[in-house]
Parts: structure tokens; C-alpha cells; sequence
């Protein structure tokens, strides 16, 4: 049996801002749907994942700016370039023993973190 994320919800205050955003990091924006009055689904997966994350209209209680996602990078220093060519504010690299890491946040505060790994345990 296989487990596989499929789906996070990023809760935010300002569904157009927040797509403009994670489009500007380079999501690409799958779906977006006003399904009913108060039920708004837009979907963005980022480059090269499985996974993506849904923003929107009554998708989550969570507070706007409560939520932290990590994702696995290739290359720390290229994903913080590609962050700051994008015009998005970025850490600078935190070198750590289990990998090197990038931060940045959305508009509502929403922290992501990038994690460079050189490998990773099979299984």
C-alpha cells in the first residue's frame, strides 16, 4: 500500500492576491472553480510536484497565516535565486546537517520552507 499527499490547504484572506503570488513563485494555477456562494477551490501545483496545495473560499477553518509546508529542492541556492528573480523576499541559505534550507512566506505569513537534501533513505 501507498500513501500519497495529494492535496494541503493554505488558508489566506485575499484568494486573488494569494493565486498572483504562488503563480509569480511559478505554481501553475490546475483549476479554479467558485463551486457555490462561499465555496471557491483554486488549485496550484508547484514546478515539478505531485502534490498541490488549495486556496480559496471555505476551503479551511485554519487562521490565514497559520500553515507550514516544506518541499524538497534540488538546489538550495537556485530555488532562493528563483525566489528573489521572482521578486519574493527570501532567507539566505541555512546550512544544517540534515540539509540546506530556504524560507519564505506568502502575503498572509503562510512559511514556507525549502529544503535542499543531498539523499534520502530508500523505502
Amino acid at each position: 500500500m501507498t500513501w500519497k499527499i495529494e492535496l494541503i490547504p493554505v488558508p489566506v484572506t485575499d484568494v486573488e492576491r494569494a493565486k498572483a503570488f504562488y503563480e509569480q513563485v511559478g505554481f501553475n494555477a490546475d483549476h479554479d472553480y467558485k463551486v457555490s456562494e462561499g465555496l471557491r477551490f483554486v488549485q496550484l501545483t508547484p514546478p515539478g510536484s505531485a502534490c498541490s496545495i488549495v486556496i480559496g473560499d471555505g476551503i479551511t477553518e485554519k487562521a490565514p497565516g497559520t500553515q507550514e509546508i516544506q518541499v524538497v529542492v534540488p538546489d538550495a541556492e537556485a530555488a532562493r535565486k528563483q525566489l528573489l528573480d521572482a521578486d519574493v523576499e527570501a532567507s539566505e541559505v541555512d546550512a544544517q546537517p540534515w540539509g540546506n534550507f530556504v524560507y519564505f512566506r506568502d502575503p498572509d505569513g503562510n512559511k514556507w520552507s525549502l529544503q535542499a537534501i543531498e539523499s534520502r533513505p530508500n523505502g
